[in-house]
């Protein structure tokens, strides 16, 4: 790794490490998705991709009795699970793993509950729904937030935005058809309300940006990542009426 690069996953671990979330989401909308799943085994395995520092790899592991395998690219992000798991009492049944969830090294058939929160796009929706497919059992359940055009007629700033960010965005309807032609039964979505963008998201992390610029003053690779993020909550306090994360639970049928 170049230093340049050292020196934006330091800046990326400063940002996000020390946020509630990294991204957007809460408990109550995890305990939501949950109840919307069918009957798990009594003692599930469980993959989270994607977890970040755990907050809803530890719902997860209060909501079962089963297993689950935190995955995430970041060592700081496994850290966080580790020390939340260990703090919680519950590093007998949480386990780290460091991968790519574009190249995840787990047997087909594995896993009861593929759950990702505000990940998936990182391999493309598609891509992401034949992947956790393939891990689920016959009859295994996915539970994923995706980011989503609300309406059809977003304005031009935020457009070219996720032109840039995202632009295989798609709107909720498309996505439903994408889960339906994709091999699943889907049980229900719902949008994350507004909240969960704020509350352990955006709020702490814009009181973390003014301190950071002053640090990195000097690096303008670090302000640019400072600059992206200012924009972001910026297009979403203008635009949030035309897109957001809708969660999707479906399953795999029992047959297949």
């Amino acid at each position: 790794m170049s230093a340049a690069e050292d020196r934006i996953s330091e800046i990326m671990s400063e940002i996000y490490g020390s946020l509630p979330r990294q991204g957007p989401g809460s408990a109550a909308s995890t305990r939501r998705a949950f109840s919307m799943l069918g009957a798990l085994p009594e003692r599930p395995l469980v993959l989270d991709i994607g977890c970040g520092t755990g907050a809803q790899t530890l719902e997860l592991a209060k909501l079962t009795n089963g297993h689950i395998t935190a995955l995430d690219v970041f060592d700081w992000a496994l850290d966080g699970v580790s020390r939340k798991a260990s703090a919680e009492g519950m590093y007998e049944r949480i386990h780290t793993t460091k991968q790519s969830m574009t190249e995840m090294g787990f047997q087909g058939k594995t896993f009861d509950l593929v759950w990702s929160e505000g990940a998936l796009y990182i391999m493309g929706f598609e891509n992401a729904l034949n992947s956790c497919r393939f891990l689920l059992k016959p009859g295994g359940f996915l539970a994923a937030s995706e980011l989503c055009w609300f309406r059809d007629d977003p304005p031009d700033e935020a457009r070219a935005f996720f032109r840039m960010c995202y632009p295989e965005m798609k709107t909720v309807t498309d996505n439903v058809q994408l889960i339906n032609s994709s091999g699943y039964l889907l049980l229900g979505h719902f949008d994350l309300p507004d909240r969960d963008w704020w509350d352990d998201y955006y709020t702490p992390m814009s009181k973390l940006l003014p301190a950071l610029r002053e640090k990195y003053s000097t690096l303008p690779e670090a302000l640019a990542v400072l600059d992206e993020n200012e924009e972001e909550m910026e297009i979403h306090r203008k635009y949030s009426e035309w897109y957001g994360y809708e969660f999707f639970i479906s399953r795999r049928p029992p047959d297949w």
